[in-house]
């Protein structure tokens, strides 16, 4: 009798970069519990990420939460079981989606925070785009998980926000980056940090555990690996 499995659908292109990395988790994932030839049911709605960096730019999110639940309706009329919102930023439009939607949304700020308090930690710091790390939807989510949350400051913030739109979302990973990433958690850690969260899904790109010194929390993964649980619960 074959493993039932349920589909899951992604909703990425938001870099289509690190959407490639969802579709390559999730299935090494399936492949790695179920052996043999399995690979993940995957539906993948790939949005043109221009149209929507442009909305972010101009601070249009009901509008961007407009267009993505327009594609995640369209994820669960095709047969998608969950949705997974490849990016961390869009988050913010996580609601609009939930509202357009009657399949789950696995939300990629609450397998992070269960991933930190499983590791026993209680302070991190976070990382990602501007948006991610100056408003409250990603931090005051982990908050309401019991963790407190520090993030860069100033030029700090600046140059990670800059590697990440100018860089990143390009394919582009230079090594003087990752240098200046290193530098930026050595300092959260400093001010009390105990790990650090990778919450923008293209920073995966670029550091990594053997980079820092503190636990990383890499949210693609993390998120990818809770859709193949779904999927194979």
């Amino acid at each position: 009798m074959p493993h039932a499995m349920r589909t899951i659908g992604l909703l990425g292109g938001m870099s289509w970069e690190s959407s490639a990395l969802y579709y390559q988790v999730v299935n090494e994932a399936v492949r790695e519990r179920l052996g043999g030839y399995h690979s993940a049911r995957v539906l993948m709605a790939s949005v043109d990420f221009a149209e929507v960096e442009a909305m972010q730019a101009a601070g249009e999110w009901d509008a961007a939460g407009e267009l993505l639940a327009a594609e995640a309706r369209a994820l669960e009329a095709a047969g998608a079981e969950c949705l997974v919102l490849c990016t961390n930023t869009m988050h913010k439009v996580a609601g609009a989606i939930e509202a357009a939607t009657s399949v789950p949304l696995i939300h990629i700020v609450d397998v992070t925070a269960a991933a930190v308090r499983a590791a026993g930690l209680s302070r991190v710091a976070l990382l990602g785009t501007r948006f991610t790390m100056e408003q409250p939807f990603v931090r005051e989510r982990l908050e309401s998980h019991g963790l407190s949350v520090v993030v860069p400051a100033g030029e700090d913030l600046e140059l990670v926000h800059r590697v990440i739109y100018d860089e990143l979302v390009h394919g582009v990973v230079r090594s003087e980056s990752r240098e200046q990433y290193v530098d930026v958690v050595r300092r959260l850690a400093g001010r009390g940090a105990e790990g650090v969260v990778l919450g923008c899904t293209e920073i995966e790109l670029l550091i990594g555990a053997d980079d820092v010194d503190v636990p990383v929390f890499a949210t693609t993964r993390l998120h990818a690996l809770a859709a193949v649980d779904f999927a194979l619960a």
